[in-house]
């Protein structure tokens, strides 16, 4: 059977392979394109604030996706949806990272915390959530989630963050409102706390 390129297997090609990068499936369909006979494995188990979850995934599913609408952790923020606010962040083994820049399928491995997964479970607040009351750092609060899963990678590598650390590791994240300053006087509030 040949397949004959029409105009319309043409643009029906362009659409489609633009909707994959766009989406970023690109990856997903290059390795299985290369590998035709794979499975790609939808129930996983991912290790979020400590607790296994298990849960269907799509292959081109990204992290943000799935903590949001399928595991209800709804702290997450998406915003820009493109790796540019900071909104989404969440650790994975102790490092920020956009979950809406990384495909679930990537992260089983790791240790995913949200800022769901901060608090204590007497309900006291870490640190970091902590100083950022302290200091009235919030203003409409959407940024918040982010700034403080920030901070909170900074603090677990480097405990007594120079004020230029602190802004350099807040860098990433976006504030509607301005916040900044506030933001960093919250971080440096909490390594005091730490400390």
């Amino acid at each position: 059977m040949s397949l004959q390129l029409t105009r319309r297997r043409f643009i029906k090609g362009v659409i489609f392979s633009s909707a994959a990068v766009a989406s970023g499936a690109g990856v997903y369909l290059a390795s299985a394109q290369s590998r035709p006979n794979t499975v790609v494995e939808r129930l996983l188990s991912l290790n979020i604030n400590g607790r296994s979850r298990l849960v269907d995934v799509a292959p081109t599913e990204t992290l943000a996706f799935t903590l949001r609408n399928k595991l209800g952790l709804t702290g997450l923020k998406v915003a820009c949806n493109r790796g540019e606010c900071g909104a989404c962040t969440v650790l994975l083994d102790d490092v920020a990272n956009y979950s809406c820049s990384v495909l679930t399928h990537t992260v089983k491995q790791y240790d995913i915390n949200t800022v769901e997964g901060l608090r204590a479970a007497d309900g006291t607040l870490s640190a970091v959530q902590q100083g950022f009351i302290e200091e009235l750092s919030p203003q409409c609060g959407f940024c918040t989630p982010g700034q403080v899963m920030s901070a909170t990678a900074l603090l677990r590598a480097n405990p007594s963050p120079t004020r230029e650390e602190a802004r350099q590791a807040l860098a990433g994240n976006l504030c509607r409102c301005g916040a900044y300053d506030h933001y960093l006087n919250g971080v440096m509030r909490a390594s005091e706390l730490l400390s």
